[in-house]
């Protein structure tokens, strides 16, 4: 292979790298009530809590969450411990009042998680930007969070 087609190869690799990273995250089109409904009635059978984590494909502090979320050693204590719901919040302007219900203020920054039991009932809201900077924050940190509300904790 000579040296031109290595560089069209190269970039065009990284060019499929920054895209695949940037598939959307979070379904525009879903019900978040709905899908709320159906994780909590499925985590009771299941001893799952339920993570909502408040965000939108343009933040991408919230993009890298997600990324975080996906390592395997942290997804697969998040499967084996969480349903997670990803609430889509657009420009800020819907499901708003998702938020509040949970006592997530989206003003303070999101990504925001809030953290109910296999019933639906809140046992914990992000109230203070705590991920608002994600893209920054070590894996360790992230994994701490979820680490510290896995059930029978």
């Amino acid at each position: 292979m000579n040296f031109s087609r290595c560089w069209v190869l190269i970039l065009f690799l990284v060019a499929l790298s920054c895209a695949a990273r940037q598939a959307p995250v979070y379904d525009e089109k879903a019900d978040a009530r709905q899908d709320i409904a159906a994780a909590i009635a499925n985590a009771e059978g299941s001893k799952r809590n339920i993570v909502l984590v408040f965000g939108a494909n343009w933040c991408p502090d919230c993009r890298a969450l997600h990324w975080q979320m996906q390592k395997p050693d942290l997804a697969s204590m998040i499967e084996k411990n969480y349903l997670v719901v990803q609430v889509d919040l657009g420009r800020e302007d819907k499901n708003l009042d998702l938020a509040d219900q949970y006592h997530v203020p989206i003003k303070n920054g999101i990504p925001a998680l809030a953290v109910l039991d296999p019933r639906g009932n809140l046992l914990y809201a992000m109230d203070q930007g705590q991920f608002s900077n994600a893209r920054h924050m070590g894996y360790d940190s992230i994994k701490a969070f979820f680490d510290k509300w896995k059930p029978n904790n």
